[in-house]
């Protein structure tokens, strides 16, 4: 069996099939929120001027990370990765990673789980 650290880090995620996002020149990732909530809806109805998609923008990190989930890549292989483009800025690496990884799957639904 192997252990919580080896678990974790072959977890493979894939980008949400749901989820719409653009990536600008610079590998900038922006996530496109729809905001269909009814009361939106209702004072669209009225003429008020609510933006079909709220825009979030990634920084360099994230939008780095956020590019390499491809359903083939463990946290393991993004890690290294990360390692590898920015050094020391991104330690503690896996602590910090699984911290952002955790946080895009369980509260934003931005990306899901292969394989467990």
């Amino acid at each position: 069996m192997m252990n919580n650290n080896e678990e974790v880090l072959s977890i493979i995620f894939k980008v949400s099939d749901s989820l719409k996002y653009e990536v600008d020149k610079d590998n900038t990732v922006t996530i496109l929120e729809k905001q269909d909530h009814k009361i939106q809806n209702f004072f669209r109805k009225l003429k008020f001027r609510i933006p079909e998609y709220k825009r979030i923008s990634m920084d360099e990190y994230g939008s780095y990370v956020f590019l390499q989930i491809n359903g083939k890549k463990t946290v393991k292989d993004i890690g290294e990765n990360l390692e590898a483009k920015y050094g020391d800025k991104t330690h503690p690496l896996y602590e910090r990673l699984l911290l952002f990884l955790n946080h895009i799957d369980v509260n934003c639904h931005y990306i899901e789980k292969t394989n467990f």
